[in-house]
């Protein structure tokens, strides 16, 4: 139960009807001083030095051009001398990690140059505060809600990328590489920009560790889910509401949800509504409201995995495949980048990925399809596949600290308490409960339902919903019962399901009962 009275106070909650117009958070909870590392001239001109002679022993000739300090490494500017191979110069990074007392060296093309970039760590690291990247008057005027804090380049630039159009993103690292961090980044930043209108959560922490923390902010549709199964059908009501969130967007005749939340408002697109209403559309224009968007967290993927590769690896493909028109966004997050997890479907529908340094060369090549990534530093030291591309970006992510964390939820308390969806970890049981005798539909219904489908040659919840005016839950109970009974097969990803039985099969029952 939820704490009442002067107990509201001593837990932070605030009634939702009694809470002020809904706010963003205040700069003031996060720190904004930033350590820079201050690095002497001299030293790097000792160490470009250093670099060139170390190269020369290898009989890899060339002259360093340019030096760009960072707040984590500085890239010294190769220019190899003609004749000599890329690969060569790639080789020595263990070598001039050894001369250099580094505990790593990286060497990457550097796009549109003739040049080659060697990365190398400061003798100490500069801190970069998430507070000081989202004062950033670039991040305070993005026109997305959906915008994330990333990090910043290894020239010190912050770089900012919006969900939105990524539209999913595929998260890795091993122990202490900073992707708790970063995962915790990224949700401020959204917490930022949006209210509990714009935005709302589904946090899947099957470790019951990271995302705990921000339990009863009202950013929730439901309460942070840690048992495997409930995961499960978190994913398979995600993917629900993704198919109702098209059939809406059908009938308003837009193709996104941004078009959708406009196009609402439009006084003509609501008397269309409702003079078509009573020819069959599902949507009364009475009910037209607003659709937040939907970003469902996985700090996991692994345990889920071990649980329920099927389903959830199938409602993940669905979501990453689809979703992005309707708002629902994915943003999935291992420490295991194997193959068994990481499978080739997930892979495919997430082009945008961040790995945080990585146990092994395997690793960095399963997250990225290329290695480097077992090069990083760790502690937010990560590389940034965008959207499009195959080339990675070498970003640097901000720290927020507990503390920081824990104030910001307080405030967000204050906004009110969630209001949770309790059908969005249901069981398909528990979601059609009480509307009839066994498996919580009545045969009469069931028998319509089955020769509706065996005629039409079609059975999806969407169909059901249509033909025979039963909500969701219902509707995908009976498809259950259809599969359980031989009727349907098995759901085929998006796929219609087969059926198994001839058109004429009720006619032989008939006569068989006659």
């Amino acid at each position: 139960p939820r704490p009442r009275g002067r107990e509201q106070e001593e837990f932070g909650f605030v009634d939702a009807a009694a809470a002020a117009p809904l706010q963003l958070p205040p700069l003031s909870l996060l720190q904004m001083q930033e350590e820079k590392p201050t690095i002497d001239e001299d030293e790097l001109l000792r160490l470009a030095e250093a670099i060139r002679q170390r190269c020369a022993e290898f009989g890899v000739e060339g002259t360093i051009e340019g030096i760009s300090p960072g707040p984590v490494i500085t890239v010294f500017e190769f220019q190899p001398a003609p004749g000599v191979k890329v690969s060569q110069i790639v080789n020595l990074q263990d070598d001039l990690a050894l001369a250099m007392r580094a505990e790593s060296v990286r060497i990457e093309r550097l796009p549109g140059r003739s040049t080659l970039g060697i990365e190398v760590p400061n003798p100490k690291r500069g801190i970069i505060r998430l507070g000081a990247m989202l004062a950033d008057e670039r991040f305070r005027q993005s026109p997305s809600v959906l915008t994330l804090a990333i990090g910043k380049t290894i020239h010190g630039e912050p770089y900012f990328a919006d969900l939105a159009t990524m539209p999913h993103l595929l998260v890795a690292g091993a122990t202490g590489s900073g992707k708790s961090i970063g995962l915790q980044s990224i949700i401020t930043s959204i917490l930022y920009r949006a209210t509990r209108d714009q935005v709302q959560f589904i946090f899947i922490d099957p470790k019951r560790i990271e995302l705990g923390v921000y339990a009863d902010i009202p950013h929730l549709k439901a309460e942070v889910v840690v048992e495997p199964k409930k995961a499960a059908n978190a994913l398979r009501w995600a993917v629900a509401e993704m198919e109702r969130r098209y059939r809406l967007l059908a009938e308003v005749h837009v193709r996104s949800i941004d078009y959708y939340n406009r196009a609402i408002q439009d006084p003509e697109v609501r008397r269309r509504l409702s003079l078509t209403n009573d020819e069959g559309s599902e949507v009364k224009a009475s009910d037209l409201k607003p659709l937040p968007y939907y970003v469902i967290v996985i700090d996991e993927l692994a345990d889920l995995m071990m649980v329920a590769a099927a389903e959830v690896e199938t409602s993940i493909a669905r979501l990453a495949q689809m979703a992005r028109a309707v708002g629902i966004h994915l943003i999935v997050a291992t420490q295991r980048p194997s193959v068994d997890i990481l499978t080739g479907t997930i892979k495919a529908n997430f082009p945008t990925r961040i790995s945080f340094m990585t146990a092994s060369r395997h690793d960095s090549r399963t997250i990225l399809d290329a290695i480097g990534a077992e090069k990083l530093l760790g502690k937010g030291d990560m590389l940034f596949m965008p959207p499009g591309s195959s080339r990675t970006i070498r970003l640097h992510g901000p720290y927020v600290t507990e503390q920081e964390t824990a104030a910001l939820v307080r405030w967000l308390k204050k906004q009110g308490r969630p209001e949770l969806d309790p059908s969005v970890l249901a069981a398909p049981d528990d979601a059609a409960g009480g509307e009839g005798s066994e498996g919580g539909i009545d045969d009469d219904l069931f028998d319509q339902v089955a020769r509706l489908v065996v005629r039409e040659r079609q059975a999806s919840a969407s169909f059901l919903q249509r033909r025979m005016r039963v909500g969701f839950s219902r509707a995908a109970r009976l498809v259950d019962i259809l599969e359980r009974e031989g009727i349907v097969g098995p759901a085929q990803g998006s796929k219609p399901r087969d059926i198994l039985v001839p058109p004429d099969y009720f006619d032989e029952v008939d006569a068989t009962r006659d």
